[in-house]
């Protein structure tokens, strides 16, 4: 099975969701990250993480309701060790870097936390809250922070009711372009 076909087998069995409390569901809110980065201009493997920043959530079971959550579940480690066996680590590393992203933004950026919305809120309090000083060095010391940043700003706007947005399919031709041999 190719990476496109595994994608697109995880995003039916498991994207039509909806999305932690959230007025999308997991597809729709992939496919709104995506696009939100490629208007900012983002590269073709950021506009990918983007798109599959959340494919953690997809591969291990997580409960739906936000009120059962009672730790982190660390989604972006598990879909970065999913996406790394099948993409470099221009796609994977923003995509394990994107929870920490959202700590170093509500640490550095004063009007991020604002933008958050209830349910990120909730889970950034599950994820440790805002970094520390030493975690803030630690992160701008990451190979691929500025694209993990690119896509936790993009993940804040990708929360928007009947958004229309490319479809899947239409990530075809990239997915099968930076998937590895």
């Amino acid at each position: 099975m190719s990476a496109y076909e595994e994608i697109l087998a995880l995003f039916t069995a498991h994207g039509g969701g909806a999305y932690f409390g959230e007025a999308v569901t997991q597809v729709e809110h992939a496919q709104q990250v995506a696009h939100f980065a490629a208007l900012d201009g983002a590269r073709e493997a950021t506009v990918l993480a983007a798109l599959l920043h959340d494919v953690g959530h997809l591969v291990v079971d997580t409960p739906d309701d936000l009120a059962d959550w009672h730790s982190d579940a660390r989604h972006e480690c598990i879909g970065a060790a999913w996406l790394a066996k099948r993409f470099g680590p221009e796609v994977s590393e923003p995509v394990r870097l994107h929870v920490p992203a959202k700590r170093y933004l509500c640490a550095t950026d004063p009007g991020y936390f604002g933008l958050l919305s209830e349910a990120s809120v909730v889970t950034l309090k599950l994820q440790g809250g805002p970094m520390s000083p030493a975690e803030v060095a630690a992160f701008e010391r990451e190979l691929f922070c500025r694209e993990a940043v690119q896509v936790r700003r993009c993940d804040e706007r990708g929360k928007v009711q009947g958004l229309g947005t490319a479809g899947l399919a239409d990530y075809a031709p990239l997915i099968r372009r930076l998937a590895r041999a």
